[in-house]
């Protein structure tokens, strides 16, 4: 079926349809010519969708958008704690076995009262392989969050294979010994001489670990105060 545009146009009379909106009488809108009336219809139907789309429907598009978002995310966030459910029992294993290893670690760490037989220990690993202390100097202890590392600065001097026995002897205590800048040079009778910062580490005691969180608490206060 064709559509032919001329013979439309020559099918319309446009003189009569301008004479149909001249004189219309708005008080009688109901003896108006019919296409004013289709005209005055149309306006008012687009008028009352524009209408009730600013003042109402808008909203309710915004609102059903933002419903269709939470929606996602609801989605997502159940899905991910469906994982979780399902892996529950590996977690908890996992984290089981964290436990376990951070309490072995742990173990290795003295208590305050265990340093001074710690320092001793590390003494007799040097006197016992035949080294001659020059410098055996512990320092002033370092608070971390649960542990503390006391720094020793240690000098001593002996021949190179004492030397790596005593540096063995370190790495195989029970009790966690670290040596740090550690330097060797040779002294003028050919012995060696070992110079190091030994650090050992010891966990915190209760009333330690009390005055570590009132210290942050005072922190914490005081930031806020600040504000």
């Amino acid at each position: 079926m064709s559509f032919d545009l001329a013979a439309l146009r020559e099918g319309i009379d446009f003189r009569r349809l301008a004479e149909d909106f001249k004189g219309l009488d708005p008080q009688d809108p109901g003896m108006w010519p019919t296409a004013p009336r289709i005209v005055v219809a149309v306006l008012l139907l687009v008028l009352t969708v524009a209408g009730f789309w600013w003042f109402d429907w808008q909203d309710q598009v915004k609102t059903l958008a933002a419903r269709e978002a939470e929606e996602v995310q609801l989605r997502e966030s159940w899905h991910t704690k469906k994982r979780q459910a399902v892996n529950l029992e590996e977690h908890r294993r996992q984290l089981a076995e964290i436990d376990r290893q951070f309490g072995a670690l742990l173990k290795q760490l003295p208590n305050r009262a265990e340093m001074d037989s710690l320092l001793s220990d590390i003494n007799q690993a040097g006197l016992g392989r035949g080294l001659q202390f020059e410098l055996f100097k512990p320092g002033t202890d370092v608070i971390k969050e649960f542990y503390a590392e006391m720094p020793i600065d240690v000098r001593v001097t002996g021949i190179y294979h004492d030397l790596g026995e005593f540096v063995a002897d370190l790495a195989s205590m029970p009790r966690m010994v670290t040596l740090n800048d550690v330097g060797i040079e040779a002294d003028k009778d050919g012995r060696l001489k070992l110079q190091a910062k030994a650090v050992t580490y010891r966990y915190l005691d209760e009333e330690e670990l009390a005055q570590q969180r009132k210290a942050a608490q005072a922190a914490q206060a005081a930031k806020q105060g600040k504000k």
